[in-house]
């Protein structure tokens, strides 16, 4: 392998290392997305939730009136005390009553799972790649690549999922909550998609035999890469 494209290599590998840490960033944090709920007068509570692919955290907070017409808590504050449980269908011992009633538990569950297919995608594909590093074995970089592009589907294949099962939150009729907003957890997913779907297969690319540089060379009588 020669210098120019062991250099490639390295930065690829260096941006791809930024999708990975975004994605376990999606991954762990409970951000994805925030929900209010109808606020029939002001100077009083509102209750706002945030969740992720784990868990629910709740917050209540006093309103004041406001010269507004909206009819729920506005933008959230999400700092402060907070009452976070884990989703009951991960562990029966929790109760999550408020999101069992809005959302159906098959979404939840799909998100988490293909989340999961994507961290094992990312750690295989890691694994490849450092091997190539130290053992020379270049040919571990196409199924490297291969790993990264799959691990980017997968993230926004969950985001998509969890994008859906938002949706159907809000416009079910035993909903509580009329408006959400997707938070930072959500962007470090779809920026983990981009990150590793691009660099997956930019690493591809880079991995390839060298192409003839002029018409009438073939691969066979291609100079050998020193």
């Amino acid at each position: 392998m020669d210098d120019s494209k062991a250099l490639k290599i390295r930065l690829t590998f260096s941006i791809i290392l930024v999708g990975i840490s975004l994605m376990f960033a999606a991954v762990v944090t409970d951000h994805w997305a925030v929900l209010s709920h109808k606020v029939e007068n002001y100077n009083t509570t509102c209750e706002a939730a945030h969740f992720g692919l784990w868990r629910l955290c709740t917050k209540q907070f006093y309103i004041q009136e406001q010269d507004t017409k909206e009819r729920s808590c506005g933008r959230i504050t999400l700092t402060g005390d907070r009452n976070c449980s884990y989703f009951k269908h991960f562990t029966p011992g929790e109760s999550t009553e408020i999101f069992e009633r809005t959302t159906q538990k098959e979404y939840s569950i799909s998100a988490a799972a293909i989340a999961i297919f994507s961290v094992g995608f990312a750690i295989i594909g890691t694994l490849c790649i450092l091997l190539s590093f130290r053992k020379k074995m270049d040919y571990l970089l196409k199924p490297a690549s291969m790993f990264y592009t799959f691990a980017g589907l997968c993230m926004i294949i969950s985001v998509e999922v969890m994008r859906q099962s938002v949706k159907r939150m809000i416009d079910s009729k035993e909903t509580i909550w009329i408006e959400y907003y997707y938070s930072w957890s959500f962007a470090c997913a779809c920026a983990s998609f981009v990150l590793l779907f691009i660099c997956g297969i930019a690493l591809l690319l880079i991995s390839l035999p060298r192409f003839p540089q002029n018409p009438w060379e073939t691969c066979m009588d291609a100079e050998p890469e020193h």
